[in-house]
């Protein structure tokens, strides 16, 4: 642990993405790695635009305008990229992400998306696996068991496709979660 310790401290540069489906517990996961004391994304920020946009057209997103939010949404990981200096750096979901949500709507991967995840990278992608009987009212984007499975399938997928090798961390207690992920910086 006193590794884990000099490493949070340290001015070494160190990114690091949680991810997955819809509903595997990321949120937790963030709260914990902040009581730890580590820097982290403040909230999801596709998410956050979801609903921004959401609000703005007074309606689900559909078909036609995901491109542009996608877009919106590349932009946003670019600049939360570029805003990290030092030290270790937790994000809430990386720019591979992208492509895994624009294949299950149906959308080709965009140049802009492909010349990004080549461009910026991280430096270790944690995909939480997701949680039994996950439920939670106040999530802007739902979607079915099997549409979830599928989406937390090709976020993997759009990592896999640039080249790293995703670390699997096991449904468990969110501190058993945050000690595995630690353990494997």
């Amino acid at each position: 642990m006193e590794m884990l310790k000099n490493h949070k401290r340290s001015n070494k540069l160190g990114r690091y993405v949680v991810t997955g489906g819809p509903g595997v517990g990321k949120s937790l996961v963030f709260q914990e790695l902040r009581r730890r004391g580590y820097n982290c994304s403040e909230g999801e920020i596709a998410r956050d635009l979801y609903r921004d946009f959401k609000k703005k057209l007074g309606r689900h997103l559909e078909v036609g305008d995901r491109r542009e939010y996608s877009r919106m949404v590349l932009g946003a990981f670019i600049k939360e990229y570029c805003n990290h200096k030092k030290g270790a750096y937790f994000y809430n979901r990386g720019i591979p992400d992208g492509a895994g949500w624009d294949r299950f709507f149906k959308l080709s991967v965009s140049d802009e998306l492909n010349e990004a995840m080549h461009a910026y990278k991280y430096d270790g992608i944690f995909v939480l696996d997701p949680i039994a009987n996950f439920e939670d009212e106040t999530d802007v984007v739902w979607t079915s068991e099997r549409d979830g499975q599928r989406v937390h399938q090709l976020i993997v997928q759009g990592y896999v496709d640039v080249g790293y090798d995703p670390i699997f961390v096991p449904m468990d207690f969110v501190e058993n979660r945050v000690n595995f992920i630690l353990s494997n910086l």
